[in-house]
C-alpha cells in the first residue's frame, strides 16, 4: 500500500508538471524589481531546503545590482524560473560525496543581477561539482533529471526554458567539473 501511495504520487506530481509545462500563461507583465524578486525567491527556496531537510546547510549570498531597472515580466513566471534554478543549485550542493571528497568544503549559492543595456541577467552560481559535459545538451528536455529516482519530474528546466523564452530572453549554463555551475538568465529590458 505504501508503495502504490508513493508511486501515485509521484505520477500526480508529473502529471500537474506536465499540466503547467502545457498551459500558456495568463498573467500580466508588470514592471518588476528583478533585485527584490530574486532575494525573495533565492530565501524561499533556502528557508524550503531546510524545511524539508534540518541537516541542510549552505550559505548563500547576493551580488545585486543596484542601476537595474524595472523590467516588465509575469512575477510568478519568472519568480518559478528562479526558484527552480536556486533549487537546484541548494540540492546540487546537499551531496555527502563532494563534503567527503573536499575536506573543509563550505558550500555556497551566489544569485547576482546586472543591467547589461538593452537586457538585464540573473545569474544563480553553485560551487557544486558541476554537470557532465556529456550532458548539458540534454538540461533542459522535457523529463531529463540527475536525481534519484523518485525525486524529480524533470519537468523544472524545461518549464524555466519555455517561461524564459516566451519572455523574450535567454537562458545559459556554465558549468565545469568540480568548480559549480552557473545558470543565467538574460531578459530583455
Amino acid at each position: 500500500m505504501e508503495k502504490i501511495q508513493h508511486h501515485g504520487k509521484r505520477a500526480d506530481a508529473i502529471v500537474k508538471g506536465m499540466l503547467a509545462h502545457s498551459r500558456k500563461s495568463t498573467g500580466e507583465k508588470i514592471p518588476t524589481d528583478m533585485n527584490a524578486l530574486a532575494d525573495e525567491y533565492l530565501r524561499l527556496s533556502y528557508h524550503g531546503m531546510r524545511a524539508k531537510d534540518k541537516s541542510f546547510n549552505a550559505d548563500f549570498k547576493t551580488e545585486f545590482d543596484p542601476t537595474l531597472p524595472k523590467v516588465k515580466v509575469v512575477p510568478q513566471d519568472i519568480g518559478r524560473v528562479l526558484l527552480n534554478i536556486i533549487n537546484n543549485a541548494f540540492q546540487a550542493l546537499n551531496n555527502e560525496e563532494l563534503r567527503m571528497r573536499n575536506e573543509g568544503f563550505k558550500p555556497l549559492v551566489t544569485v547576482s543581477t546586472k543591467n547589461l543595456g538593452d537586457k538585464i541577467e540573473i545569474s544563480v552560481k553553485d560551487n557544486g561539482q558541476g554537470i557532465p559535459e556529456a550532458i548539458k545538451d540534454k538540461i533542459f528536455q522535457p523529463f531529463f533529471t540527475t536525481k534519484p529516482t523518485g525525486q524529480g519530474t524533470g519537468l523544472g528546466l524545461s518549464l524555466s526554458y519555455d517561461i524564459v523564452k516566451a519572455h523574450g530572453g535567454e537562458i545559459f549554463l556554465d558549468s565545469e567539473l568540480d568548480k559549480g555551475t552557473t545558470f543565467s538568465v538574460r531578459l530583455p529590458i
